[in-house]
């Protein structure tokens, strides 16, 4: 298929057809990495007739180089540290902590945000496909499929548009399934693949799992 998307719902569709296997079954979830990952996961709730829902997951930055990630944090306080990174940066546990606990506070401000009150999915005995726009280093998909093991998900699929080929085989041994539709090479970010990768705001996240869930609520009412 063509290695480029026009934007994150494109791309959600075009990853939904790689999931049919999973349609229709009572006991699949769609939880998505906000941001980006919403709108993906969106179409392919949507085309799954599947539940949506969001897990937070934030990465934790390097001090003085917080686009480099040293780990990852996820809903449930799952930490995930590249140890790689952590050795070579020098990073001690005190800075860890305070980075993990500023990250944290955020977390929290989105769940409260994102959720409005809605109840936390139940996982527990469930096939979890759990999506993102894209898998580059892969740190926050790796705290999110731990978050997931820890609430008692029977089955972790790992499922992306489009990713580094070196990652998506790396999550070979780490998830149950893993789809990641394209995987160009060279890869060099997420970004790159994209027509339109702009930021997908708060706001947005909000609507997508609002329609989500009135969709679900109209589907399930009982036909007169």
């Amino acid at each position: 298929m063509n290695t480029r998307f026009r934007d994150r719902s494109h791309a959600g569709r075009e990853l939904a057809r790689r999931l049919t296997r999973y349609a229709g079954r009572p006991d699949v979830v769609v939880m998505a990495l906000p941001r980006g990952g919403v709108p993906v996961a969106y179409e392919v709730a949507r085309a799954l007739e599947a539940p949506l829902d969001v897990l937070l997951v934030r990465k934790l930055g390097v001090p003085g180089h917080e686009e480099l990630a040293m780990g990852a944090i996820a809903s449930g306080g799952v930490i995930v540290l590249n140890q790689d990174v952590v050795r070579l940066a020098d990073i001690t546990r005190e800075m860890i902590e305070r980075v993990a606990a500023r990250e944290l506070e955020e977390l929290r401000r989105r769940e409260r945000a994102y959720r409005d009150g809605s109840p936390v999915s139940e996982v527990h005995g469930k096939t979890v496909i759990v999506i993102d726009d894209g898998l580059a280093t892969g740190s926050t998909m790796r705290a999110a499929i731990q978050a997931l093991r820890r609430r008692g998900a029977e089955r972790v699929v790992v499922a992306v548009p489009t990713g580094s080929p070196e990652v998506c085989e790396e999550f070979e041994t780490e998830a149950d399934d893993v789809i990641c539709a394209a995987t160009p090479e060279p890869f060099h970010s997420v970004g790159l693949w994209y027509d339109d990768f702009s930021q997908t705001t708060d706001d947005e996240v909000r609507d997508l799992l609002e329609r989500a869930r009135r969709g679900r609520a109209g589907a399930e009412e009982p036909r007169r």
